[in-house]
């Protein structure tokens, strides 16, 4: 063989190779891309779980939005609240008067609130209802199948809100 030969040889072993390298290349990138799991559906990787606080804290917050709620929970655990709100780098309970059972795709809460009076508690409830769902709805993507309304209590005009007179003077 002539060197001219040898070199036309080499030149088309090199194009043959060059072409056929975009196809290896892209074998490797698809090995490669099964084994990353890239270009898959990111929500089949991996799995969120969201605890019961968290949809507790969204639908308490959620529920004091609305006009008409002077509070939530009951009597008690409003006293207790009280006295631990006043305590140094004591911190109001978001969750008080909300509890929550959170499934896999699901939740379903109790609410426990305490009305203004004059307001309408059935318009209140609503409101309530619709802005927890909402809320909760939004920032979980849980479906919520249920917001259980319990009225406790009214808040009347002339009630001072409960809280424990303090023994400092």
């Amino acid at each position: 063989m002539t060197d001219e030969s040898q070199s036309a040889q080499s030149a088309q072993a090199a194009k043959a190779a060059r072409v056929r390298e975009p196809a290896a290349e892209e074998t490797r990138r698809t090995s490669m891309a099964k084994r990353s799991g890239a270009g898959g559906d990111p929500a089949s990787r991996g799995r969120t779980t969201i605890a019961d606080g968290v949809v507790e804290k969204i639908a308490g917050l959620a529920a004091r939005d609305v006009v008409g709620v002077h509070a939530m929970g009951s009597g008690i655990s409003r006293t207790f609240g009280a006295v631990r709100d006043r305590v140094p780098g004591g911190r109001p309970s978001v969750t008080r008067g909300v509890k929550a059972e959170v499934g896999e795709v699901q939740t379903a809460l109790d609410l426990e609130i305490v009305v203004e009076y004059g307001v309408s508690i059935r318009d209140v409830a609503r409101a309530v209802r619709e802005n927890v769902i909402s809320a909760v709805e939004r920032m979980t993507g849980l479906e919520v199948v249920e917001v259980n309304i319990a009225v406790s209590d009214v808040k009347l005009p002339e009630e001072e809100d409960e809280e424990p007179e303090s023994r400092l003077q």
